[in-house]
This record gives C-alpha cells, structure tokens and sequence, in this order.
C-alpha cells in the first residue's frame, strides 16, 4: 500500500469534519496509525485507550518507529518530546477521517456498497463483487477474507473483522489510482460502532440477517440491531458526489431486523423475500449437493431460472440480496446477473469440501453462530444419506449464551457431535467446555455415545473423522477462511481445510499436510 506525500496537520483538520481539538501542532505527517508497530517514519500514532491495552504505553515504541506526533484524548505526557495533538469526542472517527483526508477522501470518488449482516456477509459481498466484474464494471472488494484491487489479492488479517481505518482508506485509495468505480466492503458491526468505516461515504447498503451474535460486546440485540442500523443512517449523510448519490438500502423482510431498518434506512428501498412479497423473491427451490436452482422474480413481470454452485438454503437470501443490489439499483441486466452466480466461484471457508478420495464426505464452514450452524447442518443433512457428524467449539471472551445454545442445535440436528477449542483466548478452555457440555445434555446429549469433549481441535478434527462410515458427512465449524487460533494473546498459524486434510492423509495412509500445532497438542512443536 503505497503511503501519501507528507501534508500539514493543520490543513488536514481544516478539511475534516469540525473535532474539538487542542492547538493544532504545525508538523506533516504521512501517514497515521493506530499500531505502533505499524507506523513509519513521518506518520502520527494514534493513541487509544482500548479495552485490552492502553495506546499510551506504546507511545515511546511510536516515536522510536519514527512517529512525527502522537494524538489522543488525554492531556499530553509529561515528558513527552513530540508534536501532541488532545481531540475531543471518538477518537476512532477521528483517525478515519485523517487518513480519509490524508488520501484526499477516495470513498468520494466511488460507488460505495456496504454488506452487514450477522451471517452470510462475506458470500454476499463475493456475490456482488462477481456480479459487478461479470457486467464490465471496474469494482475492487474488501472483505473479511481479502481486499481485490484490480488482479491484485491482499490479505486483510488473520481473524474476521473490518479492517481498521487507516487500512480500508489506503485500499479505497488504491482503487481510485487503479481506474475502478466501484467498491464492496464487508462492514461488521464492530467496524461500525468502532468508526472504523467512517468517511467511507456509503451509497448503498445491504443487510443479509441480523440474529443472535456480539451480545457480549453490544449487550443486547437490540443494541445489535441499532450497530446495524448505523450503515443504513450513514447513507442520509454521504457527501454530495460527482458520480451523483444513489443513497439505496436492500432489505431482507424475512428477517427480525427488517421493521428497523426499514425505519432507519432513506426511501429508496429494495426487498427481498422467499415468503413474503417484496421487489424480488424466490419460489421452485432445489438445493441439491453440486447446486442450488430456484427461481427469481423480479417483480410481477419478469422470472429467471438461478442457478448457483454455492449450496444451502440460505444462499437463495444471499443470492437475492446480491441480485436485489446489482439489478434493482445498479442496472445490471437481470440475465448477466443471474448467468455469473452461475459462475460463482466457491468463497474460502464456505461449506468448502475436503477430497483425498475418502468413502465420506468432508466439509469446512465458517459457521460460528447458532442460526449459521443451524443452517449449515440443515444444508450438511440434506447433502449425506448416512450420519451428520460435527465438529465445533465456542470462542472466549465473546457471548457466552453461544456456548449454550449452539450445542443444543447440533445435539438437534447432528447425529454424533465433538466439542472443541475455538479461540480459547483467556478464558479457560476446560470451563468453556464444561458449559458447552451441560448444555449438550440440557437438549438430550450423551456424553461418550453422542457427544463428546475433546480440547485439542486437531484430535478432534481426527476422531470425527475416524467415527466416519462410508456415506456419512463430517463438518467442521467456526474457522472457515481463518488462518489462525488464539490462546492467551497469541495467535497460532491454524487452518481448519489444512487440519482436515492432515486428518484424512493420516487416517488414508497417504501423503498429506502437516497437522498445525495448537498448545493443547500433546505433540510437541514440529515432531
């Protein structure tokens, strides 16, 4: 990511949104950050007092960095012999708008399409991006996967959230240099409370579900909901552009969340349904094992046949939410729409199946929510005509109520389930366990005939794969895409498609991948 030619700070606050601030120190900078780790010579570190670390510790490794002023919300430090910069107000927004300004605003300078959602964002958003590049239209993608400029693919993290704000500005800047028009960006919620999406300018946006999820962080769903909804507020705001506003919301009315948003969002509204009347729905669903068909209305007047290698239900919503977006708003010809989901190529992580010629079937999926892994087994049942065998755990220091509920799904749905870590972090991964236990049995589970507990997620990934008969389907849920597993604060390099094709060389006898190694492994590093 190339990094700006070095501007006043004066002049960079004189073209931001109005933030009370302190004497504006007269020094350029190129950048901003809010990693100290990250920040190069020239640019300012932002100074953030986080709930797991305080950004004023690391003001000493800023400057060593380079750091040619620090901002925060606090008086200065004594002592500190650098250019400060005392804000008030969100600090996050602050950051997003002086890197948006440092890059001389180029959300302003696209069609900005914006994708929340509980489950289902990072497949709609890869929906409409292939939508878009199938049409002729320039588009670039940041998703919680990848950022697609042009050819170029780059890695946005190890783990699934919005990018932070200084990052996403530089990707959006980037687009612009490269001649694209359009951008779709996966926004979480947490990217949307956090201001890590402000001065993204949003023009549209599109919400696939909003259920139980981040009930730790948000404290309810109603609070949820309204993170949500602050997408659909922030398109009444976007700036006047050249290209014009298009200032359009996607809705889906068979979700909780549509009376709100509906609210909340501008007048020019696209619905989509498969139960209810709305501006495009589905009816004539089959959902077979190497495709989804079903048919699309768009309107009273015209019907297509949509056909899409992305199995499962809940791929007819996203699908509609893609169509909806692209057709209804964008004017992309209904036909060409429908002819690239046919097209679509599989999204990392997503009911993604594992093949070293074994008599079962293997799948990884990102499902780590209760409705997702409802909705995963529901599509993994309708795929197998012997047993459904998953594999799951729940993360620490997130919603707690997950634990309870998503064991209780797979005790419903699955036939033989093995409990396991996902992303422990601080908590005790033995005490996460005990709880995802109880709740197994609350809904009916034997521990030791269907159900069981096994810490270490390789094993676990093993014996899953050892219970297996000729025709049954093994899942393994909650990583997906993701590249890493945390214990304590650090991450370990872990990848759920690598684990399952380590399990099944060993299981077949053959060449293979080397399981990854987790600290509950009883092996010991690289053995």
């Amino acid at each position: 990511m190339s990094t700006p030619r070095g501007r006043n700070l004066q002049t960079l606050f004189k073209r931001m949104p109005a933030f009370a601030a302190s004497s504006i120190p007269d020094v350029r900078i190129r950048g901003v950050s809010m990693d100290s780790r990250a920040v190069r010579p020239g640019w300012l570190f932002a100074a953030i007092k986080g709930e797991s670390a305080n950004g004023y510790d690391y003001i000493p490794q800023a400057l060593a960095n380079g750091a040619a002023a620090v901002m925060g919300t606090l008086a200065a430090p004594v002592g500190l012999n650098a250019p400060y910069l005392q804000v008030a107000g969100d600090i996050h927004a602050a950051v997003a708008y002086l890197a948006a300004t440092l890059h001389n605003f180029p959300a302003r300078k696209l069609r900005m399409i914006g994708v929340t959602g509980t489950d289902g964002k990072t497949t709609t958003t890869s929906m409409i991006y292939h939508i878009l590049r199938s049409a002729g239209i320039r588009v670039g993608m940041i998703s919680t996967v990848s950022a697609q400029i042009g050819e170029r693919v780059l890695d946005t993290g190890f783990h699934v959230t919005t990018p932070e704000s200084p990052d996403i500005q530089g990707y959006l800047a980037e687009m612009v240099r490269a001649g694209l028009t359009h951008c779709v960006l996966e926004t979480t919620s947490h990217g949307l409370v956090q201001g890590r999406v402000a001065a993204c300018d949003f023009d549209a946006a599109v919400i696939t579900n909003v259920t139980h999820e981040h009930l730790d962080y948000h404290g309810s769903y109603e609070n949820y909901l309204r993170a949500k909804g602050l997408l659909f507020e922030s398109l009444s705001h976007t700036p006047r552009k050249r290209i014009g506003n298009l200032r359009a919301a996607v809705l889906n009315k068979d979700d909780q969340s549509y009376g709100y948003l509906k609210r909340v969002s501008p007048v020019r509204q696209v619905s989509y349904s498969l139960l209810n009347e709305a501006s495009l729905w589905a009816d004539e669903i089959d959902n077979q094992a190497a495709q989804l068909a079903f048919t699309c209305h768009f309107g009273e007047d015209k019907a297509l046949r949509v056909r899409t290698p992305m199995t499962g239900l809940y791929n007819v919503s996203n699908s509609l939410a893609a169509l909806g977006l692209c057709v209804n708003l964008l004017g992309v010809p209904a036909e060409t729409a429908v002819q690239a989901l046919a097209s679509l190529p599989g999204v990392p992580g997503r009911m993604e199946r594992i093949d070293l010629g074994q008599p079962f079937s293997a799948i990884v999926d990102f499902a780590h929510t209760p409705n997702a892994l409802s909705r995963a087994l529901e599509t993994a049942r309708g795929l197998t005509r012997g047993r459904l065998i998953a594999v799951f755990g729940s993360a620490g220091l997130r919603d707690r109520e997950k634990r309870k509920m998503m064991p209780a799904v797979s005790i419903r749905q699955a036939d033989l389930s093995y409990l396991t870590a996902e992303d422990p972090r601080t908590e005790s991964l033995d005490a996460i366990l005990q709880d995802m236990a109880d709740a197994a049995r609350e809904a009916g589970g034997r521990e030791g005939e269907n159900f069981w507990r096994v810490p270490d997620r390789g094993d676990a990934i093993r014996l899953a794969l050892q219970a297996a008969q000729p025709g049954d389907l093994v899942i393994v849920c909650g990583k997906g895409h993701e590249q890493s597993m945390c214990f304590e604060k650090t991450e370990y390099a872990w990848d759920d498609r690598q684990a399952v094709r380590a399990a099944l060389a060993e299981l077949l006898g053959t060449p293979g991948p080397q399981m990854p190694w987790l600290p509950t492994s009883k092996e010991k590093p690289g053995a």
